[in-house]
C-alpha cells in the first residue's frame, strides 16, 4: 500500500511549510467564505464561536459512510464541534449548535495528532474529519505532528463545501479524498435554512478546486478501499429544496459526468424545524421524491457513486451524541455482520 502524499510532503520539508501558510491565515481569519478578519491566533473567537484550539466532539470508527471508506474496520472519524453554517434541520446539531458546550472540547494540537494515531492503531482506514472547514489550519498542524509519530493513514475531509479555495489550494496533497456536500443550487435556500449567503456560488467554486486536485476518476488499493478522489453528496430534501436536478447537471456540465455522486435519503427534520417556521422540510422525504432524484442522475448517464437505502436510511443513519463513547448504533449491526 502506497503512503499518503502528506508522506512526501513531510520528507521535503513542504507539509510543515503549508502548516505555517494555513496557521497564519487564522491571524485574520478568511479561512471560510464568511471571512470574520478576527485574530484567532489570539484566539478571538469567530462567527463560528471558534479560536485557536480545534474542537473534538466525540471521535470514533464510523461505518456509516460510504462503503470504499469502511471496510472492515471503519472510517477514523473525528467530529470537530461547532461549523460555519446553521443548518435548522442539522443532524449534528448537538455538536455543531450548542455552542458554550462545545468550547469545553477544545483540545491542544498534541492532542489531535494523538487521536489521529489512536484511530490508526485501532485499524481504521482513514482519517476522517468531519465539518472540518473552520479548523483547517488545526487539522493541518496535528497532522504534521501525527505525520511525524507514524501517521500513514489517508484524510478525508468532509465538509459542508462552504469552503475558502485558497485553503483547499493549500490542502493539496495533505487531503487523499473529498467528500463535500453540495447542499442547495439556490443562493434562497442558503439563506433561509443555513443561514449563509451566496451558498451556491462559494460551494460550486470549493469544489471545482477539488476536482482539479483530484479529477473524476475514484483510486482504490488492493482490498478495494478509496485512496484517492472526490465525492459528491446529494442530500435530498423535501419539496426539492436542494434543487437536485439543477445540481446535478452542474457537475455533469462543469465537472465531469463521471464524478461519484452520493445520494442520501436520510433526511428527517430535526433541530430547530417545525410546521409553523419551516413547513416546507417539516416532514422526511417521499419515495416519490426519492426516485425522482433517481431518475435524474440515470437521465444524465451519471452511474458513479451510491445510493443510500430510502427505507431504513432515515433512522439508521440518526446519530444521538449525547452518548459520546457511540454516538452511531450502526457499529453494533456492523459487528453483528462481521461474526
Amino acid at each position: 500500500m502506497s503512503e499518503p502524499s502528506y508522506i512526501q510532503m513531510l520528507q521535503t520539508g513542504e507539509l510543515e511549510s503549508r502548516v505555517e501558510r494555513l496557521m497564519e491565515m487564522l491571524r485574520v481569519c478568511r479561512i471560510c467564505p464568511r471571512d470574520c478578519d478576527n485574530n484567532r491566533l489570539d484566539n478571538e473567537v469567530a462567527a463560528c464561536y471558534s479560536g485557536l484550539l480545534p474542537i473534538v466532539s466525540t471521535y470514533t470508527a464510523h461505518f456509516g459512510e460510504e462503503p470504499a471508506l469502511v471496510g472492515t474496520r471503519g472510517a477514523g472519524n473525528v467530529f470537530l464541534g461547532l461549523c460555519n453554517l446553521r443548518c435548522v434541520y442539522c443532524q449534528n446539531y448537538q455538536i455543531s449548535q450548542t455552542f458554550k458546550l462545545q468550547r469545553a472540547n477544545e483540545i491542544s494540537f498534541d492532542r489531535l495528532a494523538e487521536i489521529f494515531l489512536e484511530l490508526q492503531s485501532q485499524g481504521c482506514h482513514n482519517i476522517n474529519w468531519v465539518s472540518p472547514t473552520h479548523f483547517a489550519p488545526q487539522l493541518a498542524k496535528s497532522l504534521l505532528i501525527a505525520a511525524r509519530r507514524g501517521l500513514r493513514l489517508p484524510v478525508v475531509y468532509n465538509t459542508n463545501a462552504y469552503d475558502s479555495v485558497d485553503v483547499l489550494r493549500l490542502l493539496e496533497g495533505i487531503v487523499a479524498v473529498y467528500l463535500p456536500d453540495l447542499k442547495y443550487s439556490d443562493d434562497e435556500a442558503g439563506r433561509e435554512y443555513s443561514k449563509v449567503v451566496e451558498y451556491v456560488r462559494h460551494s460550486r467554486a470549493a469544489i471545482k478546486e477539488m476536482y482539479r486536485q483530484m479529477g473524476d476518476q475514484l483510486e482504490y488499493d488492493e482490498n478495494g478501499l478509496l485512496r484517492r478522489g472526490l465525492i459528491i453528496r446529494l442530500l435530498v430534501l423535501p419539496n426539492d429544496i436542494a434543487g437536485i436536478s439543477e445540481s446535478l447537471r452542474w457537475i455533469h456540465t462543469e465537472l465531469s459526468p463521471n464524478v461519484a455522486v452520493s445520494l442520501m435519503a436520510q433526511y428527517f427534520p430535526t433541530n430547530k424545524v417545525e410546521l409553523e417556521r419551516y413547513p416546507l422540510i417539516s416532514r422526511k422525504i417521499r419515495w416519490s421524491e426519492w426516485l425522482t432524484a433517481i431518475e435524474q442522475m440515470e437521465s444524465l448517464g451519471m452511474n458513479e457513486g451510491w445510493q443510500q437505502d430510502y427505507d431504513s436510511a432515515a433512522e439508521y443513519y440518526r446519530p444521538d451524541f449525547g452518548d459520546a463513547q457511540m454516538p452511531f448504533k450502526d457499529i453494533l449491526d456492523f459487528q453483528r455482520d462481521q461474526s
